[in-house]
C-alpha cells in the first residue's frame, strides 16, 4: 500500500515540482534526451523496470533489499526539496516568469542529484512490485478447502491496498515507507516461504542455449533416446512440481533431447547448458504462452501514464472548488482511487453475483474475460477524455483564456474530469486485479514472481510507449516554420490534447481486438495435486 502511495504521490507531485521548483518547462513532449534529463511530463523513473525477481534471492530477500533502496530514494528526494542549494534560485519565479520560461534554470549537478534519487526510488519499486503480490499469495495453504476463493479475494484486497510544502510531501512518503519497512521485518517469523528454485532467468537461458546447441539434431535420429526428465515424483527444480510435456514450441524440446551418451557420467554430471529436463523446458513454454496477455495491458498503462500527467495540466485550467471547499490540483487522482474502493467493495455483492447467474462461472467471469472488460473500460475512459478536452479547449478559446493556461476558469468545474478518472478506475479493477491473479495461478510454481514481473514490466513499458507516442505526435504535428503548434504544446489551450486522447482510443481498440484473439486461443493450465508437490517452509 505504501509503495503505491509513494508512486502516485510522486507521479502527480513531480510533474508540478519539476515545473515550479526545478524550472523545467516542457514546450514539447519528452524525447529520449529530455526524459534522461527528468522531463516534467514524464519523470524518468516511471518507466524503469528491473528483472529483480529473476536473481534467485527468493521473494522475501528481494523485498527486504529493495524496500530499503526505495526508502533511501525517498529520503534523497526529501533532502532535494529541503536543501535550497539542491534547487535553482526561486527569486523572480512568479507566474509571469513561469509563463515566459524566464525562471533561473537548474544546474546540471542539481538535475543529476534529483535524477539519481528518482532512479534509486524506481529500482526499489521494481524490486518490490513483482514479488510482494506473489509473496502475499504464498501465505495461503493450497491444501486447505476454499484456497482459490481466498486467493481471489486476496488479489482484490491487494490491489485495493495499492491504491491509495514539497519537503513535507516527499518526507511524508519517506516516513510512511520507513514504517512499512519496520512492519515488514517485524512479521518475518510469521511468514511461509517457498524454497527459491534458483534464478529463473538462468533456467530460461539454459533452455535456449541447449536448444540452440542441438538445433540440428533430429527426433527420428538413431541416437535419440527420449526427452530427458529426472526419476522420481519431484522435479529437479526446488519448489516446482513436474510439468507434463506439451506439443507447443517444439523447437524448444530439443533442449531436452537426450541422445546416447548424454548420461554417461550419471545424472549428477549432466550439464544443464546442454541437456535440460522436460519440466524446465515446459517452464519456458508457459512463460511464452503467458506473454501476449500482459503485453496487451501495456496500452492500459499508456492511458494511465497520460492521465497522471496530462490531466494535471488540464486541472490547472479548471475550477477545483466544491462549495466552500477548495481542493488542490494534486488531489484529483484521489478520485479514481475512491472509485476503486467503491467498486471492489461492491464487486462480490453486485457484479460477481449477477455475472455468475448469466455465465455460470464461479467467479462471475474468467480471469481473461475480466482483463478484456478492463481494456474495454479503458477505451471508454480515453474516448470521454477526448470529448471533454475538446469542450474545455473550446470554452477557453471562447472566453478569452487562450494564453492563460495556468489560470483556472471559474465557471468550468474540474470535476468533469472525474468521469474519465472513474472509468479508468473501473478498468484497473477488472484488468489489473485479474491479470495479477491470472499470472500467479498460470505461472510455473518456481516462477510465480516472474509471472508477476510481467505485469510490472508491462506497466513500465507503458511509460516508455507513452513517451514514444508523444515524441512521434510532436514531430508529426509541430511545424515551427508555419507557426503550427504541436498537439502537446506547453500551453494546452493552444495544443490539441483531445486529438491525442482520440488517437489513444483508436490504438486501445486495436489492442483490445488483438487481446481477444490471443485470449480465445489460450488454454488454462490443469494443475496436478499441489498437496504432493508444493514445497513450502514455515519459519514460525
Amino acid at each position: 500500500m505504501v509503495e503505491r502511495m509513494a508512486y502516485f504521490g510522486l507521479s502527480v507531485n513531480m510533474v508540478i515540482f519539476m515545473f515550479k521548483v526545478m524550472h523545467r518547462p516542457s514546450p514539447a513532449p519528452p524525447t529520449p534526451s529530455t526524459t534522461s534529463s527528468a522531463s516534467p511530463r514524464h519523470p524518468p523513473c516511471w518507466g524503469v523496470s528491473s528483472p529483480t525477481p529473476t536473481w534467485g534471492l527468493g521473494r522475501y530477500w528481494t523485498i527486504a533489499i529493495f524496500t530499503i533502496m526505495y526508502l533511501l530514494g525517498l529520503i534523497a528526494l526529501t533532502v532535494s526539496a529541503s536543501v535550497p542549494a539542491l534547487v535553482p534560485t526561486q527569486e523572480g519565479s512568479d507566474k509571469l516568469a513561469m509563463l515566459l520560461g524566464a525562471c533561473a534554470p537548474a544546474a546540471p549537478w542539481q538535475m543529476a542529484y534529483l535524477q539519481t534519487a528518482l532512479y534509486v526510488t524506481a529500482f526499489g519499486a521494481a524490486g518490490i512490485r513483482p514479488c510482494v503480490s506473489s509473496f502475499g499469495a504464498d501465505q495461503f495453504d493450497e491444501r486447505r478447502p476454499g484456497y482459490k476463493r481466498r486467493l481471489d479475494r486476496f488479489f482484490n484486497l491487494f490491489y485495493l491496498a495499492m491504491q491509495h510544502g514539497w519537503a513535507a510531501a516527499f518526507g511524508t512518503l519517506a516516513l510512511a515507507m520507513g514504517a512499512s519497512n519496520a512492519l515488514f521485518f517485524v512479521g518475518t517469523p510469521l511468514y511461509r516461504h517457498r524454497l527459491p528454485g534458483g534464478s529463473p532467468l538462468t533456467r530460461v537461458a539454459q533452455v535456449l542455449v541447449a536448444a540452440f546447441r542441438k538445433r540440428n539434431a533430429a527426433f527420428d535420429s538413431g541416437d535419440f533416446v527420449g526427452l530427458y526428465e529426472v526419476a522420481g515424483a519431484k522435479s529437479a527444480i526446488r519448489g516446482n512440481a513436474k510439468i507434463d510435456h506439451t506439443d507447443d514450441f517444439r523447437w524448444l524440446d530439443k533442449a531436452a533431447l537426450q541422445m546416447e551418451g548424454d548420461l554417461a557420467g550419471g545424472e549428477e554430471a549432466v550439464n544443464p547448458w546442454r541437456l535440460c529436463t522436460v519440466t524446465q523446458v515446459e517452464e519456458v513454454k508457459i512463460l511464452l504462452r503467458l506473454l501476449p496477455v500482459p503485453a496487451c495491458t501495456v496500452m492500459l498503462s499508456v492511458v494511465l501514464t497520460e492521465f497522471l500527467t496530462l490531466s494535471v495540466q488540464q486541472a490547472y485550467t479548471l475550477n477545483t472548488r466544491v462549495a466552500a471547499l477548495h481542493l488542490p490540483v494534486t488531489c484529483m487522482p484521489v478520485f479514481p482511487c475512491l472509485a476503486i474502493f467503491l467498486i471492489l467493495a461492491l464487486y462480490y455483492q453486485t457484479f460477481a453475483s449477477l455475472a455468475r447467474r448469466l455465465s455460470g462461472h464461479p467467479h462471475g467471469a474468467s480471469q481473461l474475460q475480466r482483463v478484456g472488460l478492463g481494456l474495454l473500460f479503458s477505451i471508454l475512459s480515453v474516448a470521454w477524455a477526448g470529448l471533454f478536452e475538446r469542450y474545455r479547449r473550446g470554452y477557453a478559446v471562447r472566453h478569452g483564456y487562450l494564453a492563460l493556461f495556468l489560470t483556472p476558469m471559474p465557471d468550468l468545474s474540474a470535476y468533469w474530469l472525474l468521469i474519465q478518472y472513474c472509468l479508468i478506475g473501473v478498468a484497473e479493477v477488472f484488468c489489473l486485479v485479474a491479470l495479477l491473479e491470472f499470472l500467479y495461478q498460470e505461472a510455473p510454481d518456481a516462477m510465480r514472481s516472474v509471472g508477476s514481473a510481467y505485469a510490472a514490466v508491462a506497466g513500465g513499458l507503458g511509460c516508455f510507449v507513452a513517451s514514444a507516442i508523444n515524441t512521434a505526435v510532436d514531430a508529426a504535428t509541430r511545424n515551427d516554420a508555419e507557426g503550427r503548434p504541436s498537439w502537446l504544446a506547453q500551453n494546452i489551450n493552444v495544443g490539441r490534447f483531445d486529438y491525442l486522447y482520440w488517437l489513444l482510443a483508436v490504438l486501445s481498440t486495436i489492442n483490445l481486438l488483438v487481446f481477444v484473439y490471443f485470449a480465445k486461443r489460450y488454454k488454462y493450465r490443469v494443475r496436478v495435486d499441489t498437496q504432493q508437490t508444493t514445497v513450502v517452509v514455515n519459519k514460525q
